[in-house]
C-alpha cells in the first residue's frame, strides 16, 4: 500500500509539470506569425514607412581635375666669359642677372642658350672666337631661377671634349638641366623632361650652326645635336613629343645680324610643329628676329643676345625675354619682356624703349604683332 502511494504521488507531480510547460509555450499561430515579421535593423531609422524603399547611399563625387596653366620663360645667348667674366669677378656671380632674375623666377620653367663651355681644361679650337667660362659663374645662373640650358650651339665645344664633359658635370652639380650635347648621339638629342602641375614638359636643344662636321654627335661619338639633316633629328624630336605632354624645341640657327630668318628655318619650324611640338625658340643671330604662329604654336626665330660682350651693332644690345603660358583649355599664349644690355647685363627699360621694341617686332613678324603691353596677338 505504501509503494502504490509513492508511485501515485510521483505520477501526479510529473503531470503538473507537463501541464505547466504547455501553458508557458506560445501557440503555433504565434510562432508562425513571428517568422513572417520583418527583422528590424537598429542601425537604420525606424521612422521609415512600411513598403517604402530606402534610397541608395549617394555616390562620392570624383575629385576635380586640375587644369592649372603652365608658365615658361626663355632668353637668348648667354656668355659668361671675357668682359662678362671680368664683371662677374668684380661684382659677383649674380651680377649678369640682377635686372632680370625676377622674370625667370616668376615662371614655372625658365630656359636659355648657354653660349660657352664651362671648364678649366682644354685647348681652344682653331676658330675666331672661343669661350670658356669659370665653373662658379653657373651659381649665378642657378640663383636667377634658370632650370634648363641648351648646349646646342657653335661654342660648347670651343675647348674640346674634356671641357664639354666638364660643362655637363658642372651643370649637374648646380642642378641645372641641360640638353643639346652629350657623350653620343642619343645623349646629345635627349630632351630635358620637367614635371610641373601634373604635366610633363620636354625641352630639346638642336643646332643648325656648327663650325665643322666633327662637332656632330654620332652613334658613339660625343658632340652636339645637329639639325643639318632631318634624321636622326626628327626621330628624337618625335620621341620627345611622345614622352611628354608639351614639347619645346630650342634651336640655334639662321645668319648673324639678319632681321629675318632663312627660308629653311621657316620650313623646319613648321616641320617640328607638324610632328607635335608646341613651340620653337631660336637663337644665334645676335639680334632680334620676328615671330610667327603656326597651328596655334609660337615660333620665335631669334631672341638675340642676352648676357653678352659689348656689340658694335646697336641691334646686338637689344634683347627680350619670352613668357609663354600653356593652358589646356585656352591653348598657348606668349608675351615679350624687352631689355637692353649694358656691360654684359640686360636691364629692364622704360615704356618708351619697350614700345620701340614692340613696334620693331610687329614690323618684322609674319602673322602676329605685339600690342602695347607686350602681348603677341594675330594681325
Amino acid at each position: 500500500m505504501g509503494m502504490i502511494s509513492v508511485s501515485l504521488t510521483l505520477f501526479l507531480s510529473l503531470l503538473f509539470v507537463y501541464i505547466g510547460l504547455k501553458e508557458d509555450s506560445p501557440p503555433k499561430e504565434a510562432l508562425a506569425a513571428e517568422k513572417t515579421q520583418p527583422q528590424v535593423n537598429n542601425e537604420r531609422t525606424q521612422a521609415t514607412p512600411p513598403n517604402e524603399k530606402i534610397p541608395p547611399e549617394p555616390k562620392a563625387e570624383p575629385a576635380a581635375v586640375s587644369h592649372q596653366p603652365i608658365t615658361l620663360s626663355f632668353a637668348g645667348d648667354v656668355l659668361l666669359d671675357r668682359s662678362v667674366g671680368e664683371s662677374i669677378k668684380k661684382h659677383g656671380v649674380d651680377y649678369p642677372f640682377k635686372g632680370t632674375a625676377k622674370v625667370f623666377q616668376s615662371t614655372d620653367i625658365a630656359a636659355l642658350n648657354l653660349e660657352t663651355s664651362v671648364s678649366t681644361r682644354g685647348k681652344p679650337a682653331n676658330k675666331q672666337f672661343t669661350f670658356r667660362s669659370r665653373p662658379e659663374t653657373l651659381r649665378g645662373v642657378k640663383n636667377a631661377g634658370i632650370d634648363v640650358v641648351s648646349l646646342a650651339n657653335n661654342h660648347t665645344l670651343d675647348y674640346g671634349v674634356d671641357a664639354l664633359y666638364d660643362t655637363m658635370k658642372h651643370l649637374d652639380d648646380y642642378k641645372i638641366g641641360h640638353t643639346g650635347a652629350g657623350k653620343n648621339e642619343k645623349d646629345a638629342f635627349s630632351a630635358r623632361y620637367i614635371d610641373v602641375k601634373g604635366k610633363k614638359v620636354a625641352i630639346i636643344g638642336i643646332s643648325r650652326v656648327l663650325p665643322e662636321v666633327s662637332w656632330f654627335a654620332t652613334g658613339s661619338k660625343p658632340g652636339i645635336a645637329n639639325a643639318y639633316h632631318n634624321e636622326p633629328m626628327m626621330t628624337h624630336v618625335k620621341k620627345a613629343v611622345k614622352n611628354s605632354d608639351y614639347t619645346i624645341v630650342m634651336i640655334h640657327w639662321n645668319r648673324e645680324r639678319q632681321d629675318y630668318p632663312e627660308p629653311y628655318a621657316r620650313q623646319m619650324a613648321k616641320m617640328f610643329i607638324d610632328a607635335g611640338v608646341d613651340g620653337v625658340i631660336g637663337s644665334h643671330s645676335h639680334c632680334l628676329q620676328g615671330i610667327e604662329y603656326y597651328k596655334g604654336a609660337p615660333i620665335y626665330y631669334s631672341l638675340g643676345n642676352f648676357i653678352f660682350t659689348k656689340s658694335g651693332d646697336p641691334r646686338g644690345r637689344e634683347t627680350m625675354m619670352v613668357k609663354m603660358t600653356i593652358d589646356q583649355k585656352k591653348g598657348i599664349s606668349t608675351s615679350v619682356v624687352p631689355a637692353q644690355i649694358f656691360d654684359g647685363q640686360p636691364r629692364l627699360m622704360d615704356n618708351s624703349y619697350n614700345q620701340k621694341i614692340y613696334k620693331k617686332l610687329s614690323s618684322i613678324s609674319y602673322n602676329m604683332k605685339v600690342d602695347q603691353r607686350g602681348n603677341v596677338i594675330k594681325k
